[in-house]
């Protein structure tokens, strides 16, 4: 389900270092953080199966002590191995994608160097609250995703990732009958907080569910590389 779809096209912002030192375009990174099990690590390998067959990508996930997002992905096979880097924090997550990014940039030039030429690099954060952002040093563009099952409230409670981002997703449609939470209210407390910039609702368990994200996804890949 499309929000203000007619602000899907809506540039992402861009980092300042957009090459590599040799000269030649680095890869689009894009980030996605959200609360705990608000279903990022399901986004990110939905979004691989999808874009993988057309793009060539990679991931870098961040925990704050284990490996355990990383060897979701590696067990369900959404990218070769080779393809997925984990950063352990050691801190709180949003540390190592706002405040000290450079356990994530390393992890990203490694990839680049290892299995380079890369069009995307998706981030995903460890799992934070709502005021988790990344670095515009880090990422191109973000996405934040939240879900049903953490109340029809928090869309409403603003925060910058649910305000700032520049994709939300709120997940887990399929759970609003089971919590009670509102859709229609949701959705339009995501219009209130966030005014022109784009929102999904999403399931992963309907069809698709991936879809919209997959497509605003392209849409960023054809500016960076326009």
């Amino acid at each position: 389900m499309h929000l203000d779809s007619h602000h899907h096209d809506r540039p992402a912002a861009v980092s300042a270092d957009a090459r590599r030192p040799d000269g030649s375009r680095r890869a689009l990174r894009i980030g996605l953080g959200g609360p705990v099990g608000s279903g990022k690590t399901a986004m990110v390998a939905a979004l691989c199966g999808a874009l993988r067959e057309r793009h060539s990508l990679a991931v870098v996930t961040n925990d704050i002590y284990t490996r355990e997002d990383a060897d979701f992905l590696l067990r369900a096979a959404v990218l070769p191995p080779e393809r997925i880097q984990a950063v352990e924090t050691g801190a709180c997550p949003h540390t190592a994608i706002r405040d000290d990014i450079s356990a994530n940039l390393e992890a990203v030039e490694d990839l680049e160097d290892a299995v380079g030429p890369l069009d995307l690099i998706l981030i995903e954060s460890g799992g934070d609250n709502l005021t988790a952002t990344f670095s515009r040093g880090l990422v191109d563009a973000q996405v934040f995703v939240i879900d049903v099952a953490g109340g029809d409230d928090i869309p409403r409670k603003g925060g910058p990732g649910v305000t700032t981002a520049d994709l939300l997703v709120v997940n887990k449609t399929d759970l609003a009958p089971h919590v009670g939470s509102d859709l229609g209210r949701m959705a339009d407390d995501a219009r209130e907080q966030r005014g022109e910039l784009p929102v999904v609702l999403t399931s992963l368990r309907e069809g698709d569910g991936a879809a919209p994200v997959a497509d605003w996804v392209r849409a960023r890949l054809a500016d960076w590389t326009a």
